[in-house]
C-alpha cells in the first residue's frame, strides 16, 4: 500500500478524497463532530502541498435519490468555519461536471461533490461511475477506513483509474488495528460488549488464538450466564446461541485463552431505575441485569493491569442512565491510570464505546479511538476489506 504522506510534487494536482463525513444530522444541525475532527490532518497537510481538493463524502442511506436533508452544506459550513478557508459546494449531476470547470477560480482549493450516495451507482459499484469519478482528478486518496469494508464505487473500483494512495487517518488506523493483531504486545486483553454475542462471534474467534483474556460483558454476556445455569429474570437473551457458546469455550481452551464474564451484576426492575447489585444466584424474575457488579469490576481492573495491550469494543453496561454506568466508569479509570504511566496499549472502537469515553472525557486519553465501526470490526476479524485491496 503506498501513503500519500510519503508523495512529493503534489502542487496543483487535483487529489480526489474520500473522506468518511457520515455524522448524525438532526434538523441539518451536526450533533457530534467526531468525524469532521478526525479529516483535518488530511484537509491541512494537502492545503500545505498546495493540492487542490476535490472531496467526496456521503451522508447517511439517501438509497440513490437526492435528499435535501443529507446534504452536505452543514458539514461544509462546520469545516469552513474550522479551517477558515472558503469551500464550494457542487450540487450538479456528477455526469456533467468537466474537470476544467472545477477550479477556475485561483482561490478555490476545497471543493465538495454533494452526498455521493444521490447516486445509486454508488452502492451499486458501478464502473462507469467510477471511471466518471476519476476523470475529474488527478490522484485519488482513500482517507475514509470506516467506509473500507464497502465494494462502493468511490472505495473500491475508482483505483482502477488512478493512481491511488492511502490517507492519514487511515494508515494511522490500520497502524493502530495491527498493534492488536500482527505486532502484539503480551499479554493481550480484550473486552467486548454489545447486545448480541452472534454479531461478534467472527471477532471473537478471530481473537482467541491471539489473546491472552477475552472479558465479555454488556448484553451478550447474559446468554453466557444463562448457558451455565444462571437467572437472568427478564433481561435481553439472545436465542439458539447455545453452539456460538460452546465453540467460543472450546476455542479458548485449545488456545489458552481465559474468557471472563460477570461474577456478580447490578439489576434494576427497569431502564430507569435505581442500582441493585446482586449475586448472580439473587437474580429474580423481574429483574433487568443492567451492569456488572463490584466483583466482576475488581476482576477485569486486576486483569487490565497485568496486560499491556487492550482492545475494548462495547460497553459493560446501560450507562445511559448513570445509575448503570459504574463498570464503563471503573474500566476506563484504570485503562487511563495504566496509559498515563505508559504501561499499556489502548485502543477504542464502536459508536457506544466512544460515546462512553466522550462521556467520561476520556478519548485523549487512549492510544487511539476508531470512529470506523463495521470496517474496525470486519478488521479484526480478519476480513478481507474491499477498500484496503483495492488500495495494495
Amino acid at each position: 500500500m503506498k501513503y500519500i504522506k510519503d508523495q512529493e510534487n503534489l502542487e496543483g494536482k487535483v487529489i480526489l478524497l474520500r473522506l468518511d463525513l457520515n455524522v448524525p444530522l438532526k434538523n441539518l444541525m451536526i450533533t457530534d463532530e467526531t468525524r469532521i475532527n478526525k479529516i483535518l490532518p488530511i484537509i491541512n497537510f494537502l492545503i500545505k502541498k498546495k493540492s487542490k481538493i476535490l472531496v467526496i463524502s456521503h451522508v447517511g442511506r439517501p438509497k440513490g435519490k437526492i435528499n435535501n436533508d443529507l446534504s452536505l452544506k452543514p458539514i461544509c459550513e462546520n469545516l469552513e468555519r474550522k479551517i477558515n478557508q472558503n469551500i464550494k459546494l457542487i450540487k450538479e449531476n456528477i455526469y456533467k461536471i468537466k474537470k476544467d470547470d472545477l477550479f477556475k477560480n485561483s482561490k478555490d482549493q476545497i471543493i465538495f461533490l454533494e452526498n455521493i450516495r444521490f447516486y445509486e451507482e454508488e452502492e451499486k459499484n458501478d464502473t462507469n461511475f467510477s471511471k466518471n469519478l476519476a476523470e475529474l482528478g488527478d490522484i485519488f486518496v482513500n482517507d475514509a477506513f470506516s467506509c473500507s469494508h464497502r465494494a462502493h464505487a468511490s472505495i473500491s473500483k475508482i483505483t482502477r483509474f488512478l493512481p491511488s494512495f492511502a490517507g492519514l487517518q487511515f494508515e494511522t488506523e490500520i497502524s493502530a488495528l495491527k498493534k492488536v493483531t500482527t505486532e502484539i504486545k503480551k499479554p493481550v486483553t480484550c473486552i467486548i460488549g454489545g447486545a448480541k454475542i452472534s454479531t461478534k462471534i467472527g471477532l471473537i474467534k478471530n481473537l482467541i488464538p491471539k489473546f491472552d483474556n477475552i472479558i465479555i460483558v454488556g448484553a451478550m454476556a447474559n446468554n453466557i450466564l444463562n448457558y451455565k445455569g444462571n437467572p437472568i429474570g427478564k433481561s435481553f437473551k439472545e436465542e439458539n446461541c447455545i453452539s456460538i457458546i460452546d465453540d467460543i469455550f472450546e476455542a479458548a481452551k485449545r488456545n489458552s485463552c481465559l474468557i471472563s464474564y460477570p461474577e456478580d451484576v447490578v439489576v434494576g426492575k427497569s431502564m430507569d431505575d435505581k442500582a441493585i447489585i446482586k449475586e448472580l444466584s439473587e437474580v429474580s424474575n423481574d429483574d433487568l441485569i443492567l451492569d456488572i457488579g463490584p466483583k466482576t469490576i475488581k476482576k477485569i481492573r486486576d486483569i487490565i493491569e497485568k496486560s499491556e495491550t487492550i482492545l475494548w469494543n462495547g460497553p459493560a453496561g446501560y450507562f445511559e442512565n448513570p445509575n448503570f454506568a459504574n463498570g464503563c466508569f471503573e474500566i476506563t479509570k484504570k485503562i487511563v491510570e495504566k496509559n498515563e504511566k505508559n504501561q499499556i496499549y489502548s485502543i477504542a472502537g464502536g459508536g457506544d464505546t466512544i460515546a462512553v469515553l466522550n462521556q467520561m472525557n476520556a478519548v485523549n486519553n487512549f492510544d487511539f479511538v476508531s470512529t470506523a465501526g463495521g470496517a474496525f470490526l470486519e478488521y479484526l476479524e480478519g476480513k478481507d476489506l474491499p477498500g484496503i485491496r483495492a488500495l495494495n
